[in-house]
């Protein structure tokens, strides 16, 4: 009987959710873009070079419907099919720079659309919120990416590009960051491959694939800075996240780093709750309109470390 009144909860909440949901694609998709053929296009951009079945298999789309949509996309340009070098058989699809450029006016408008759903709700409730998400999708997420081995190690030859990368990509994708947020990042990377004493940078990987990254570089004798935290999608709520903080305030421990400090931005409401669950705090807030085309704030946050010293 408990598990049966679980199970009604479970589907309580999903229809509530996608009651939800339905009415902020109301507002984003219209007839000429439905539902379906947005989410087609963002699986495409989503796993570069995969082909229509994938696709169509992970979302559940007849293959008559599949086919139509590939065929009409690729009739609007919006696509294109290249040979897989492993199999001369297969084509995968790739968005062209017209299907580049509504994909990213899609994520606009959902962007707008979910800002103006949560835009009522305090810091702490928001907060809470995305963590229930957060929560959720750990829990459901599949078996077996989650059983896959986690790997944490330094960083070698090859991954301070790749992590400017992710970092370009997914803040260009999510957040709609421009080409001049990967040149700040890139440019760090660089200052730090040349000069890391003090410091160091770790890549976490999944069953060898660099899922994200996450570094503590030294400010002075008893001062550090985290930098270049990230998790790529598809590898967000697994609690890889908390194994890199982890990592790197373990470090700052056995550095006997006294103060920790950060910058971020106030959208990434994900990463400001795992902060504060570390003991830092915002301390300081100015605009920036370099990055992207609406100003955000950059947050520097902070941690003392130093009662956990005198304790030691």
């Amino acid at each position: 009987m408990q598990e049966q009144n679980q199970i009604e909860g479970i589907r309580k909440f999903n229809r509530f959710y996608a009651n939800l949901l339905g009415k902020i694609d109301q507002e984003i998709y219209s007839p000429a873009f439905p539902l379906t053929e947005a989410r087609v296009l963002s699986e495409i951009e989503a796993q570069k070079g995969a082909t229509a079945t994938e696709i169509r298999e992970k979302l559940g789309i007849d293959r008559g419907h599949m086919s139509r949509i590939v065929q009409k996309f690729e009739e609007d340009h919006l696509i294109v099919r290249q040979q897989s070098v492993k199999d001369k058989r297969q084509y995968g699809l790739l968005l062209t720079p017209d299907g580049q450029t509504v994909h990213n006016e899609l994520v606009q408008k959902a962007t707008k659309g979910v800002s103006k759903l949560v835009d009522p709700l305090e810091p702490p409730r928001l907060n809470e919120l995305t963590a229930a998400m957060t929560k959720i999708q750990q829990l459901l997420s599949n078996s077996k990416q989650k059983s896959a081995p986690v790997t944490i190690r330094p960083y070698g030859p090859g991954d301070l590009g790749f992590i400017a990368h992710l970092h370009g990509t997914l803040y260009a994708e999510s957040y709609q960051f421009s080409e001049l947020f990967e040149y700040y990042v890139l440019k760090g990377l660089t200052e730090f491959m040349a000069n890391h004493e003090g410091g160091e940078l770790w890549i976490a990987e999944v069953d060898g694939e660099i899922a994200g990254s996450i570094a503590i570089a030294k400010s002075d004798d008893d001062t550090a800075q985290l930098r270049w935290f990230i998790l790529a999608e598809r590898f967000q709520g697994l609690g890889i996240g908390k194994r890199l903080m982890d990592t790197a305030m373990a470090f700052c421990k056995e550095q006997q780093y006294r103060h920790v400090f950060l910058w971020t931005v106030n959208i990434l409401e994900t990463a400001r709750y795992l902060y504060s669950n570390y003991g830092f705090r915002v301390t300081e807030q100015k605009p920036n309109s370099d990055w992207t085309p609406s100003e955000v704030l950059e947050e520097r946050w902070d941690a003392d470390l130093a009662v956990e010293h005198a304790n030691a």
